[in-house]
């Protein structure tokens, strides 16, 4: 038989999987632990990333507006949260394919396509403010927009189309660990605990539009769009199998806790000094300039350098999640292990995307404050969309196989979605009646 030469990509992909990574923990006597340490990434960094600007804002004026009364949307988003990443990891474990892939295989070429335009006009918006992020960061010592954002985006770039699956990700998950920032600021505001654990647990309804919009959008930040095309994506990448579903579940549930945890403490530091002193804020920089004479210039700085690691990761993940859905939706291969000495669409669509966002957030006087509004009006429509199509994804046993939900998971995946159609039927609802007031 002749011998066939597999390409140069697959196996150093095969080299960098999970079966040698078990194996070399297994081999040190990690036992269990290798299983976790095997598979730890995906969970972590679709989670965190939920965390970027557009979510740190929103945490911020939740705290910033209406003190402690709404924390418990935080908590109730975080269990939306683990819900949904584990059933994309599940049927990305299940089908070995990204969200528009599987789509594409149930449902034909043209609903993948309009999965990734969809994905593609919401997402670059969401891409823009992350490097708007990062300008804000740097802005707080001085570095203008113009410099900050190309430098990022170049760094950004080279590690990605450069570097292999592990390296990225290792990078990536270093990145993320500076949002633990967040949580020494919650602590330093010195907030009322007593007062923090109740709401976060007992839900107070609001009385007006303003809060139910607050609610909306703090539900349509943790549970973006991107990150569930992210996660799954991007758990077909890292190889993981039906067989590792246990130990990723326990990745998953980690970084939905995390994230959670994180904006709840940004909201808690928001609440027990900005809220407290009448003070009222637009975006995530002016909270990190407002917490300087309440709550000291350490505080300040935690608040920025936390802004800065979020925005830094979630402009790799944000435009990682859209390379992955251009290349699935055209069939193309979508890897971080792919052969960078020759063209691939995977990274040429990332490039392109992250040169787009960066030149638009870089020119000066461009309003990017609409198109930043427009994305998440976008994901907010596309969130039922998505979790909608999830859920019917994975209880399809044609695609599962054995995989598929059982009759309890359904039931508990209707409930959430119903839950989800409430929250954004709300906020178009405030949107509307603002818009009708304004009018007359």
């Amino acid at each position: 038989m002749a011998f066939i030469k597999k390409p140069a990509n697959i196996l150093n992909h095969h080299k960098r999987g999970i079966a040698l990574k078990f194996y070399r923990f297994r081999s040190a006597g990690l036992g269990a632990f290798a299983a976790f340490l095997a598979v730890l990434g995906p969970g972590l960094l679709a989670g965190l990333s939920d965390d970027d600007p557009a979510g740190i804002t929103t945490y911020s004026v939740l705290g910033t507006d209406h003190g402690y009364q709404f924390l418990w949307i935080i908590p109730a988003s975080t269990m939306l949260l683990i819900q949904f990443h584990l059933m994309a990891v599940r049927i990305g474990a299940a089908t070995g394919k990204g969200f528009v892939g599987v789509i594409r295989q149930r449902w034909g070429h043209g609903w993948g396509y309009f999965a990734v335009i969809g994905l593609l006009f919401a997402n670059f918006g969401t891409i823009c403010a992350e490097y708007a992020g990062i300008s804000a960061a740097g802005s707080l010592v001085g570095i203008p927009a113009w410099l900050s954002a190309p430098i990022s985006g170049i760094l950004i770039s080279a590690i990605v189309v450069m570097g292999s699956f592990h390296r990225v990700e290792r990078i990536l998950l270093i990145i993320s660990s500076t949002l633990a920032l967040y949580i020494v600021d919650g602590i330093l505001a010195k907030p009322d605990w007593s007062m923090v654990w109740h709401n976060s647990i007992v839900p107070h309804m609001p009385v007006d539009n303003i809060g139910w919009i607050a609610i909306a959008a703090t539900l349509g930040t943790t549970l973006a769009p991107w990150g569930l095309a992210f996660i799954q994506s991007y758990a077909v990448d890292k190889k993981i199998t039906v067989a590792n579903l246990r130990w990723e579940r326990v990745d998953v549930i980690i970084g939905s806790l995390l994230t959670g945890i994180i904006g709840l403490a940004i909201a808690v530091a928001c609440a027990a000094t900005l809220n407290r002193a009448g003070i009222h804020i637009n975006d995530a920089s002016d909270a990190a300039a407002a917490l300087r004479p309440l709550a000291g210039s350490f505080a300040t700085v935690l608040f920025g350098a936390g802004l800065l690691g979020a925005s830094l990761l979630a402009a790799a993940i944000v435009p990682l999640a859209t390379a992955y859905s251009i290349a699935e939706g055209i069939g193309a291969p979508a890897s971080l292990d792919l052969d960078s000495r020759h063209f691939q669409l995977f990274y040429a669509a990332f490039v392109g995307i992250t040169v787009a966002a960066v030149s638009v957030v870089s020119l000066p006087q461009l309003p990017l404050i609409p198109l930043i509004y427009t994305s998440q009006v976008v994901n907010a429509v596309m969130l039922p969309l998505h979790v909608i199509a999830l859920h019917l994804l994975a209880k399809d046993a044609s695609i599962m196989g054995d995989a598929k939900s059982s009759p309890a998971a359904v039931m508990l995946s209707l409930l959430s979605i119903a839950l989800i159609i409430a929250c954004i039927w709300a906020l178009a609802s405030s949107w509307l009646n603002l818009a009708h007031w304004q009018w007359f």
